[in-house]
């Protein structure tokens, strides 16, 4: 028996609903935050200065349990130094960055299955800190990019020896400017030091106010602009990206005779694709400038791990400085060209 989809037709009827209507609401979608771009990213968490004074412990020298000296104690000091020395000026607060956290459990939550363990169970620590604190009242600007002075701080506890009574503790600092249209960092050498051991706050307040008196910022300018005088054309700085390349694998008593080359394979690799899609400082079908070369090197610093940042940093800022020699004759890095 065959059946027969019928379809009825439908009525449409108009109804006012003045009576119940309501005054509309105008519901807004919010605002989603503009992603902050941090002077170090990769590899590390962005943390406030609570969060490491009231969430985190602090470690100690085993042997005598003497305390160490803290990441908050060692971002508040550099800061009331940095505010001592330029007194007037506007010093913003500090961007921190951690990585590596080291977890603990408290006595009392020691045989409790690791899927139970609340909060209050456990401690932490972060194994590596850096932070940055600005101060935008003192900027130049260089190739139409505005620089801002800023102070950048490190510690790695990875290098100190907690095993041993207490001892002085390693910390590197660095004053220099940081472009503000990436946020990388221009590190030189008379704004780091990379070995500051102290045993107190009060000593590396002190180190601290020697850091920022001994800086040259004019100099420092002025090595800047001229980066964007000089050039690399296309066939220098293809065969620059192999030297680099090329680097990593020489035997070491070859490397000796070269200056040193710090960034990875994978950092090399990111100053050539940045050197493609890089909308600041990419260059591809022109000559590339020094100083756009610079902030590939310094952007591609970015994936650092925190204890090697500082280190990276100012080696970009020899390798774009030799390099621009080696330009106009120089023949210290002229193996990079060759």
């Amino acid at each position: 028996m065959e059946s027969t989809l019928q379809i009825m037709p439908v009525q449409r009827t108009s109804r006012n609903f003045g009576e119940y209507a309501e005054e509309a609401v105008i519901i807004e979608e919010p605002v989603k935050p503009k992603k902050v771009n941090h002077f170090i990213e990769a590899n590390s968490v962005e943390v406030t200065l609570d969060h490491l004074k009231n969430e985190n412990v602090i470690p100690v020298f085993s042997k005598d349990n003497e305390l160490t000296i803290s990441h908050p104690q060692f971002i508040e000091t550099v800061w009331e130094a940095a505010n001592s020395f330029y007194s007037g000026e506007q010093i913003e607060q500090p961007d921190i960055r951690c990585s590596h956290v080291v977890k603990g459990r408290r006595p009392e939550s020691i045989n409790k299955p690791k899927n139970l363990l609340t909060e209050a169970d456990t401690t932490q620590y972060y194994e590596r800190c850096a932070f940055a604190i600005d101060i935008p009242s003192i900027y130049e600007n260089v190739s139409g990019n505005r620089l801002n002075l800023s102070i950048v701080g490190v510690r790695a506890l990875n290098r100190e020896n907690l095993a041993t009574k207490k001892s002085p503790e390693l910390f590197r600092l660095a004053v220099s400017f940081k472009n503000t249209v990436c946020c990388n960092m221009c590190v030189f050498t008379d704004g780091y030091k990379d070995d500051i051991k102290v045993m107190s706050t009060k000593e590396l307040f002190r180190a601290t106010l020697e850091l920022l008196n001994n800086f040259n910022a004019a100099k420092n300018i002025h090595l800047l602009q001229t980066l964007g005088d000089s050039y690399l054309n296309e066939h220098q700085f293809v065969t620059l990206l192999g030297r680099m390349r090329l680097y990593q694998c020489l035997p070491q008593g070859y490397q000796k005779a070269i200056p040193r080359m710090l960034f990875t394979d994978t950092q090399v690799n990111n100053v050539a694709r940045a050197y493609i899609n890089d909308e600041n400082f990419g260059s591809l079908g022109n000559d590339l400038s020094m100083w756009k070369f610079y902030n590939l090197l310094t952007g591609a610093n970015k994936s650092s791990y925190i204890d090697s940042f500082l280190d990276r940093a100012y080696n970009a800022t020899e390798l774009a400085t030799g390099i621009c020699s080696a330009l106009h004759g120089d023949d210290n890095y002229q193996w990079f060209l060759s």
